[in-house]
């Protein structure tokens, strides 16, 4: 649980920042891949983060813009990474600006829990990791390269001369 709001914005960076990498190596084609048809659309799950970010902040109490027409989903790939960066950037400042370290420990009941404030920051950077994850599959899938994350993926692993490991 974080303790400082310096805390939450420096692993809110990287993540975001990691989830950026990712946003960024989609093309506009493989935002139709999918597991099945019961299943989300790559496009739809990286959307899904882009726009929901500000919608968990709104719920948690915390004043940001939403993202316009968040139930279209754009087919440009561009056009969904460049809204997750501003997003990704508005998250930072607006709880910079909003919150402060002692603020972390006021309650507030959010999707029917009582939770800290502390406990709601970070149930929003494990929804951008859960989401990532899902769409790294999918880009695998896709034919596409994926980012190294918190490690180098095993295309990163071949560029710098070495096997990647196989367990």
């Amino acid at each position: 649980m974080y303790t400082s709001i310096s805390h939450f914005i420096n692993e809110w960076n990287q993540e975001a920042a990691s989830t950026q990498k990712v946003l960024d190596a989609l093309t506009d084609e493989s935002l139709q891949q999918r597991v099945s048809p019961e299943d989300r659309t790559l496009g739809s799950i990286a959307w899904h983060i882009v726009s929901s970010t500000p919608g968990m902040l709104i719920e948690f109490g915390v004043t940001v813009e939403a993202v316009k027409d968040e139930s279209t989903i754009p087919t440009s790939a561009r056009e969904i990474a460049e809204t997750f960066r501003n997003v990704s950037a508005d998250t930072s400042q607006a709880v910079e600006q909003q919150w402060t370290d002692q603020s972390l420990s006021e309650m507030k009941n959010v999707f029917g829990m009582d939770l800290p404030r502390a406990v709601m920051l970070n149930m929003l950077i494990k929804h951008i990791v859960h989401h990532r994850g899902q769409m790294t599959v999918l880009m695998r899938q896709a034919g596409l390269q994926v980012p190294g994350i918190y490690g180098p993926s095993r295309e990163e692993w071949s560029k710098m001369g070495m096997e990647a490991p196989s367990i």
